[in-house]
């Protein structure tokens, strides 16, 4: 769905509550809680449910979304909350951000499947920090999608990182319910 249609489901309200009442996802929650908490990424990011939960936790948080809409709400959210959050609208698929190299210890990429944006990503995590993605699988009997990964696919984009966590099935997030693959990867202290 392009950008237009996202703000569209945040505007008439078809999503925010859903978004608005959801919990973080639980593979962040537990993976940045055992975290020195530092500058974090937080892409595609929605309304916002994971950057606010970091930076409730103490993280340097900016989250870039390119729903507006979206951002709009994490803005109002984060202020409710008394929380600084640098919440930037980019479109990712045309290059509206760039991750700078080396500046992010945890980059977290939820539910959200751009192919390029790996290597950048990458790119962008110091030394020793953590890349987090969780992206929806091609079930058995469905067709080739750009927003849905083949099994074993995800683990083959981190070949050289230490792979702290890695799961394909069912999602451990009440708000999808969809087959994933999620994966926690660390970047070697030495290229």
């Amino acid at each position: 769905m392009e950008i237009n249609g996202w703000n569209e489901r945040y505007r008439s309200r078809e999503r925010p509550e859903e978004d608005l009442s959801a919990e973080p996802t639980p593979l962040l929650v537990s993976t940045a809680s055992n975290l020195a908490p530092g500058k974090a990424l937080d892409l595609a990011s929605g309304a916002g449910r994971n950057s606010l939960w970091l930076a409730e936790h103490g993280w340097d948080v900016t989250a870039i979304d390119g729903a507006s809409a979206a951002i709009e709400i994490l803005r109002t959210r984060a202020a409710g909350r008394s929380l600084k959050i640098n919440a930037i609208v980019a479109d990712l698929e045309n290059g509206g951000f760039e991750i700078e190299p080396l500046r992010w210890n945890f980059i977290a990429i939820c539910y959200y499947l751009q192919r390029n944006l790996f290597e950048p990503a990458k790119r962008g995590v110091v030394p020793g920090g953590l890349l987090l993605s969780i992206v929806h699988l091609m079930e058995p009997g469905e067709e080739e999608s750009p927003f849905r990964l083949r099994p074993g696919e995800l683990k083959k984009y981190f070949a050289g990182w230490e792979i702290l966590h890695y799961h394909e099935g069912k999602a451990n997030d009440a708000a999808h319910r969809r087959a994933v693959a999620e994966i926690v990867a660390k970047k070697p202290l030495q290229s």
